[in-house]
């Protein structure tokens, strides 16, 4: 009986609250309809989920070259479908580079726009867009006191052209200047965006997974379900730009609240589940104290028979 005693105090010390884990409250789900990668094509020389035109080519083995490192090149690869996902989260291996130490240009540009695959000459896509442009700009148009290539986010509003005399300057909802034209490691952007909230871009250039921060925008609101886009440009002076892979994401963001409730659903659940357990091992134990009690009464009717 003394064990069953033990058993029962060594079950109440794993009642006491607090002592429960805390969940990640953070799902995340690929997003297959806008992820890319080698070979990009199927056997039909099509991608099921990707449209690309222009001067673009495709390199199974390697990337989609958007303009080859040649004057007057234009380029553009689109998503098929919409983004439907609130929150997400992309991943963008590009590369800028070319013969050229000195002139090279013009640039790329990533799209989260209302409208696909309409080429024009802002990067190689139309003017006055209507959602989120990040403008990879590697020949300056005018003098700046900082540096290119420069990396420019602007919001359209389909009404407000880009100010491409100025690089965008008059444009700018937020930017910064990185060396990613032939950098040593593979150039990646990333962008998370959070539905009303907050867009923040980051960029991989410097070394293997070190990510710098570009900048951030608060209280963004993009078109409800944008399209996803590339696209690049050169004129008199030229790169090669090239789209490597594009990783996208969704996520649920949970709020304080219900960060809460599920974090007191999951102590409810464990609680409940131990005084489960608790209530069987009890009656465990007092079938064990009937069985003893019963044995013990029938050994001692034997041995009264027995005088």
């Amino acid at each position: 009986m003394r064990s069953c005693y033990h058993i029962l105090l060594f079950l109440s010390a794993f009642t006491v609250p607090g002592t429960y884990a805390a969940t990640n409250d953070t799902h995340t789900i690929p997003i297959r309809t806008h992820s890319l990668y080698a070979p990009y094509v199927d056997q039909d020389l099509q991608n099921r989920w990707f449209d690309f035109g222009g001067d673009a080519i495709v390199n199974t083995n390697k990337h989609i070259r958007l303009t080859q490192d040649r004057p007057h090149q234009m380029g553009w690869l689109w998503s098929r479908l919409p983004l439907s996902s609130d929150n997400f989260e992309l991943e963008i291996a590009f590369s800028v580079d070319g013969q050229h130490a000195h002139l090279f240009g013009d640039g790329m540009a990533f799209w989260l726009t209302s409208t696909r695959a309409q080429p024009g000459p802002v990067f190689g896509s139309i003017d006055k867009f209507e959602g989120l442009g990040i403008m990879i700009d590697t020949f300056p148009n005018a003098k700046h006191p900082y540096s290119f290539p420069r990396i420019v986010g602007m919001l359209g509003d389909g009404k407000t052209a880009y100010d491409l005399i100025n690089d965008g300057a008059s444009n700018e909802a937020g930017a910064c200047s990185a060396a990613i034209r032939g950098a040593e490691v593979t150039t990646k952007l990333r962008l998370t965006y959070v539905k009303n909230d907050y867009l923040r871009v980051s960029l991989h250039y410097k070394s293997w997974d070190e990510w710098t921060p570009c900048f951030s925008i608060s209280n963004v609101v993009l078109p409800a379900r944008p399209y996803l886009g590339f696209s690049a440009l050169t004129g008199d002076v030229s790169d090669a730009h090239d789209i490597i892979s594009v990783q996208a994401n969704s996520f649920v963001v949970q709020t304080p609240y219900n960060a809460s409730r599920r974090h007191a659903t999951s102590k409810q659940k464990a609680s409940k589940g131990w005084g489960g357990f608790l209530f069987k091992m009890i009656l465990f134990c007092f079938a064990c104290l009937g069985a003893f009690l019963g044995y013990r009464t029938y050994k001692e009717k034997v041995a009264s028979k027995r005088f």
